[in-house]
């Protein structure tokens, strides 16, 4: 039997979710909550298998409320259940643990597929969530990486060395101390990064650095 919480601020809609999790005859709700920070301390004495939030909710909203009990209760897997889908919120919620995000416009089969799946330690997105995510892994964040690595790859490693330290914000005395250069050298290195790779200014090179996963702790 999957033991489920329910945390959403409207009593009609936590009723509704409960109906259709209650046709599945492996899911039991143990216990609901009308905010984020009741769902807190209902995760924390009822210890569900999965925790059902809502995102807007007094007092403490879902997504923190998921942190706190991805925290405080590992074993509680968390799904968002919200009306809002946007890319923001979708971020913050896998950031956070949650193992499923569902839209609440979506197929009700989608909410029982998607309580079964993060019980059982998969993860569980609705299909338009699911579009959001493929978009952006294919044609964003990872290509604009695989093609910052292409970039910088063309440098010496002592210009790698140099933009690293841009990109972590140091000016070129600070860059010529921590590399034991003199400051007009550095300064010679800056300029040719910035021919190279066809940058306007020294904020761009940060930007491309930390894509290329220079900055410490990037990679």
């Amino acid at each position: 039997m999957i033991r489920t919480l329910l945390a959403d601020d409207e009593a009609m809609i936590r009723a509704g979710v409960r109906a259709i999790l209650e046709t599945d005859g492996g899911i039991e709700v143990v216990a609901e909550a009308a905010d984020g920070r009741q769902a807190v301390e209902l995760a924390r004495a009822y210890r569900p298998d999965v925790a059902l939030l809502d995102i807007r909710m007094p007092r403490l909203d879902g997504l923190s409320a998921a942190a706190e009990i991805r925290r405080e209760v590992p074993a509680t897997a968390v799904v968002i259940l919200t009306t809002f889908g946007e890319d923001a919120y979708i971020a913050r919620a896998l950031s956070e643990g949650a193992g499923g995000f569902l839209l609440k416009a979506g197929d009700p089969r989608e909410l029982v597929a998607g309580v079964r799946a993060v019980a059982d330690g998969a993860a569980y997105l609705s299909p338009r969530v699911a579009r959001h995510v493929i978009d952006e892994l294919s044609g964003g964040r990872m290509s604009r990486e695989a093609e910052a690595r292409a970039r910088v790859a063309e440098l010496t490693a002592r210009e790698r060395d140099v933009l690293a330290l841009v990109g972590a914000g140091l000016s070129n005395a600070e860059i010529a101390a921590r590399l034991y250069l003199v400051e007009g050298t550095v300064k010679s290195y800056v300029s040719a990064i910035l021919g190279r790779l066809d940058l306007r200014n020294r904020v761009q090179a940060a930007i491309l650095a930390h894509e290329a996963g220079l900055v410490g702790g990037d990679a």
